[in-house]
């Protein structure tokens, strides 16, 4: 999957023709990398020849090699973990892929997630590499520091990290020297010694100089090797060398003020211009510097070869010699002398020619940033709204929210739409403190703009819905379902017929309240509409999110098969990315698939809608409900464990998000843990203490009180019928069927389960049933017999079901192939086939970290796998767990 990042910042620079060969520097770059170092560490002041250095070292080693220059829009950690991959694919072209997928979704990330998944497909290269990050100086901030000190704690051993940098990472350096773990190279070890300062002048600047001029010079720079350069580049037009090496002292700053005024002067007039005016740009083509010289077409190409011809602080950044920068040292130095030289007037018009260039080629995020440094508001606006101006990629919205919270509250108001451009911009970064202030901002400039009693033109009433969308959204995301309806239909009132991406987004907020109130009938409409107006104008997510409602929609239905065949409509519309909404669509698979009693697929589905859970940590409700139906899993595959683990987890993040929405859910799911164990009283006080009529009744019919439970289930059931609720209609008359039996009532239990298998045999219900246990097995099997003695086409399909469910109660070997029956056969219980391919994976020695990379599960499920593993095989350790399977020649 291609994403739109800048390739030259992820090119290997060649080593320079005429270099000074550092060969005792080399060395220690190659010891630190024998030695099995995690990281080289290059850190000096600027013009110290640290990317020079690194270069000659991996051309001279041949190692593989992913580079990655950084600058300051890299402080976004989301766009620097998207460098990162990209330049990793220089090393193994399919890397990273997910992780592209999952940094191009508009929803926030949890970052250790996010790193975790790159780190294991890091882990999958075979060979040892070096990454390389060039210039970490001109990162400055806390997240991206974060991202790089878990990368390094973490880091696969064939991986070889190399840094340079003017000031030190902020990384736990002490501990790693302790480990052995570091190299370092620091400006006492990069200064050029006597020697080098001697073969640079003479060699490699051909000045010629005698033993006492180099020395001296070499006293005056103390082998720093900018000012070398700078001094050589100086001296080829003077006379008096030892003269010119007697006149400048002080500090590195007032020496590169002078050397840099000197190189300057010995160029022509309109080299001097295309260096200053230039300098205005992070990277360098011909045709971009003509645009904001106003050269003549193909000057611009020849000028960049020959200031690369003379050795004049220019590096180029791909093999073609297209794209250049100039050093970063020396850039700084001729944007200070530009803004002497020229009014702040004209270098804006150079940004300007510079914006329109990028915007005419299509790079609408550079064309952005420049109109932004050349304060073009208007501009700006534009481009911020340009049809191309991808927003969901990593750090754009950052860029574009940053513009808009510079600019001047006279601004603001003057134009209301920015107020409410920021709001949009923070809703969807998931920032939702601080929206409402910006909306109200929005309508009190709208306010002010507007005379007494006057109507509303078309733009502002399209304003004025926008507003309203993303109120319904703020109330949406807090479960606030009256102000959601209220602002949703308010949008839907005022926005202009043909925005459709809004009313898509409205509609689907007003769907979402309806679904929370129980309308299913009003919430299937509203997201059928919201469908068909996000295809309209080919919103991908709004697609996806409709289409997924859609399916929740057929679940609560009891429709489960079309619930399945929409959910798939779904994943098709995610595609291979590993996007963090589509953990919602792997639940509903999950829950069906667990329904349909096929627990293999139904745990698969329910680890990768966990997995994406833990990747949007602001999002919690995802990860809450993957978390209690992996709980529920866990138990009725025996593992009390992780079903008590993944409880506590799901508890735990309610507590810490006060997300007090899902505690009737939490409470539920303990209780049916509770009574799944036989621990009926602690089932029984979570009963009373959450409306949980449901529990409540099953607490009953375990404590042998099936006529209380059936009083509490009739009219519950009159209020379900009522509602049209078939979910929850279908739980009660079940519970209804069985609590009769266990009265007595056969023939009133009968024509009750009757009503209850008609309504789940459409969708192919079977743990609904079978979860009850034993005593519904007795009601199935009576009502079999009884059954068999009935007429009717009818009572055939119902004997049919009848059979599959009770089949369902024996541990099932269908799955299984014939060989692997008999194999097995000596087990006190049969292996899963999710068992059987963990056990084969313990068998050709993979450790567990190691399965849950290969099986794309979390470490406490493969642990589960192993305890249920060893229980079968009764042993008590892998090495006996691998006899026992070449014992029964499972593999």
């Amino acid at each position: 999957m291609a994403i739109a990042l800048l390739q030259t910042k992820v090119y290997v620079p060649p080593p320079r023709n005429n270099l000074v060969h550092r060969p005792r520097l080399l060395e220690q770059l190659n010891q630190g990398l024998s030695s099995g170092h995690k990281l080289t560490l290059i850190s000096a002041p600027a013009g110290f020849g640290k990317t020079t250095l690194v270069s000659e070292w991996i051309a001279a080693s041949g190692q593989p090699t992913a580079w990655l220059s950084l600058d300051e829009g890299d402080n976004d950690p989301l766009r620097f973990v998207a460098y990162l991959v990209v330049a990793l694919k220089i090393i193994k072209q399919d890397i990273g892929e997910s992780v592209l997928a999952l940094l191009q979704s508009r929803e926030p990330l949890n970052m250790e997630s996010t790193l975790i998944v790159l780190i294991n497909e890091i882990s999958t290269i075979s060979h040892p590499f070096v990454l390389i990050l060039d210039d970490f100086h001109a990162i400055d901030s806390k997240p991206v520091d974060q991202v790089l000190e878990f990368l390094v704690e973490h880091q696969p051993p064939q991986m070889h990290l190399v840094i340079t940098s003017r000031e030190d990472p902020a990384l736990p350096l002490a501990r790693m020297r302790a480990r052995g773990q570091l190299t370092e190279l620091r400006a006492a070890d990069l200064r050029f010694t006597p020697r080098e300062v001697a073969d640079f002048l003479n060699q490699v600047m051909s000045l010629n100089l005698s033993a006492e001029d180099v020395s001296a010079l070499e006293a005056r720079t103390e082998g720093w090797i900018a000012g070398l350069q700078l001094a050589a580049l100086s001296m080829r037009e003077q006379t008096d060398t030892a003269g010119f090496i007697q006149s400048f002292t002080g500090s590195h700053r007032f020496v590169l003020d002078y050397l840099v005024e000197e190189v300057l002067r010995q160029q022509t007039e309109d080299i001097q211009t295309f260096l200053l005016r230039t300098s205005i740009l992070d990277r360098l083509c011909a045709p971009l510097c003509e645009a904001v010289m106003g050269l003549p077409s193909t000057s611009g190409q020849a000028t960049l070869e020959s200031l690369e011809r003379a050795n004049l602080f220019i590096v180029p950044l791909d093999n073609e010699r297209r794209w250049y920068r100039y050093h970063h040292l020396f850039g700084d130095l001729l944007r200070k002398r530009m803004e002497q030289r020229y009014a702040a007037e004209e270098i804006d018009q150079s940004l300007v020619r510079a914006s329109e260039w990028y915007e005419a080629n299509g790079l609408i995020v550079e064309s952005f940033k420049l109109a932004v440094s050349a304060k073009d508001a208007e501009r700006a606006e534009r481009l911020m709204e340009h049809q191309d101006m991808p927003a969901y990629l990593p750090g754009v919205a950052a860029i574009i929210l940053k513009w808009l919270e510079s600019l001047p509250v006279n601004v603001l108001n003057f134009k209301p739409a920015l107020w409410w451009k920021q709001a949009e911009m923070m809703l969807n970064c998931y920032k939702t403190l601080g929206v409402e202030e910006k909306l109200q901002a929005t309508e009190a400039a709208l306010a002010s703009r507007m005379p007494p009693q006057a109507e509303m033109d078309e733009w502002t009433r399209n304003l004025v819905g926008k507003i309203a969308v993303a109120r319904a959204m703020l109330a949406q995301t807090q479960y606030q379902i009256e102000p959601t309806i209220i602002q949703a239909r308010r949008a839907l009132e005022y926005l202009h017929p043909n925005n459709f991406a809004d009313r898509a987004t409205a509609t689907q907020s007003l769907g979402f309240a309806h679904y929370i109130q129980g309308d299913r009938d009003a919430a299937e409409r509203a997201y059928k509409e919201s469908l068909s107006l996000a295809q309209t104008v080919g919103d991908h997510d709004g697609v996806l999110a409709a289409t997924t409602r859609l399916a929740q929609v057929h679940e609560l239905r009891n429709q489960l098969h079309q619930a399945e065949e929409t959910y798939q409509r779904a994943l098709q519309v995610v595609g291979e990315n590993l996007i963090p909404f589509a953990s919602v669509v792997y639940l509903g698979l999950a829950r069906i698939y667990f329904e349909w009693n096929d627990l293999d697929s139904a745990e698969k589905y329910g680890e990768l809608s966990y997995q994406l859970g833990l990747l949007n940590d602001q999002v919690i409700d995802r990860l809450i409900l993957s978390e209690l139906f992996m709980s529920r899993l866990r138990l009725i595959r025996g593992d009390a464990v992780g079903a008590a683990s993944f409880l506590a987890q799901a508890d735990k993040n309610e507590r810490q998000n006060d997300f007090t929405v899902r505690l009737p859910s939490i409470a539920a799911t303990l209780a049916l843990n509770h009574l799944n164990n036989g621990n009926v009283d602690a089932a029984s006080q979570i009963a009373q203490q959450y409306d949980l009529p449901l529990i409540r009744a099953q607490v009953l019919l375990a404590q042998g009180n099936p006529a209380t439970a059936l009083a509490l289930l009739v009219p519950y059931r009159q209020q379900m019928e009522e509602k049209h609720w078939e979910d929850a209609l279908l739980q009660v008359i079940v519970l209804q069927a069985l609590a009769l039996h266990m009265l007595g009532d056969k023939d009133p239990a009968f024509r009750v389960l009757i009503e209850a298998l008609t309504l789940a045999e459409p969708g192919g219900f079977i743990r609904t049933f079978i979860d009850k246990g034993e005593p519904m097995r007795q009601l199935i099997g009576d009502f079999r017999l009884w059954l068999g003695k009935q007429p009717g086409d009818r009572n055939l399909v119902l004997s049919n079901y009848v059979e599959k469910i009770l089949a369902a109660y024996a541990p099932s070997e269908a799955k299984l192939g014939s060989s692997t029956k008999i194999q097995q056969s000596g087990l006190v219980e049969p292996l899963s086939e999710r068992e059987l391919e963990v056990l084969r994976l313990v068998c050709q020695g993979l450790s567990n970290q190691e399965i849950c990379q290969r099986l794309f599960l979390a470490l406490d499920t493969v642990k589960g796998h192993n305890r249920r593993i060893f229980d079968k095989l009764l042993v008590h350790t892998r090495t006996e767990a691998i006899a026992r399977a070449r014992e029964l020649s499972l593999f």
